[in-house]
């Protein structure tokens, strides 16, 4: 008995010590982010659902500077001006511009991607892997909420550089969402009207503009 509460006092002490130590690394990820004017990441992204047989794989950019953001994916341009998002297809020659919700936005966006781990998550280190003679320690990060839709996420930091490389996301359903960076970019020379929709500009261009 005396050996079974000294193993369960070893684990609660380890689970603890993983934790801070997780919780640790992802503060220094977060102020690192927060410390560059703008940043710009080149991005693969695939989504796999082995019971369903889909695996999609695809390439995209974002722009990220605050909470603003441009983002290309799908032959899709999405831009975040700080109060409303403006979805651009020039495949239907439309653009929907629907007004920013805080209290709506649940998932990880383009906004959120580098510090939403900040608030509703538990962390743990996971596994630590060498990529082309990068360290890339993993944490896992499970959801506080357990009506979440998320079942976990792990989330792969560059050791020496602080910067995020891999999110895994895995939904209760079973369905992978994977980003992997490409290219991590920061206080890039952008244009002032970079994160600005030309409402006029499209419109002149034969675009239907869908306000919702």
């Amino acid at each position: 008995m005396q050996k079974l509460s000294i193993l369960l006092i070893a684990l609660l002490i380890t689970s603890f010590s993983q934790a801070q130590d997780a919780k640790s690394l992802l503060k220094e990820v977060s102020a690192k982010a927060k410390s560059y004017d703008n940043i710009s990441i080149d991005f693969k992204y695939n989504l796999n659902n082995s019971k369903e047989n889909v695996n999609q794989e695809t390439r995209g950019d974002v722009t990220l500077q605050g909470n603003k953001y441009v983002l290309n994916m799908l032959g899709t341009t999405r831009i975040f001006d700080g109060k409303n998002i403006y979805t651009i297809v020039p495949e239907d020659e439309e653009v929907t511009i629907s007004a920013y919700n805080a209290n709506d936005d649940k998932e990880i966006t383009p906004s959120k991607m580098l510090t939403f781990y900040e608030k509703g998550y538990t962390y743990k280190m996971d596994i630590e892997q060498n990529v082309k003679g990068r360290k890339i320690q993993f944490v896992k990060l499970i959801p506080i909420d357990s009506k979440a839709e998320i079942k976990d996420i792990l989330l792969g930091i560059d050791v020496q550089t602080k910067h995020i490389y891999k999110l895994i996301q895995t939904d209760a359903k079973g369905t992978k969402y994977t980003l992997t960076v490409n290219s991590f970019k920061t206080n890039q020379p952008v244009s002032k009207t970079l994160f600005t929709f030309d409402e006029a500009k499209y419109k002149k261009d034969g675009y239907y503009i869908n306000k919702i």
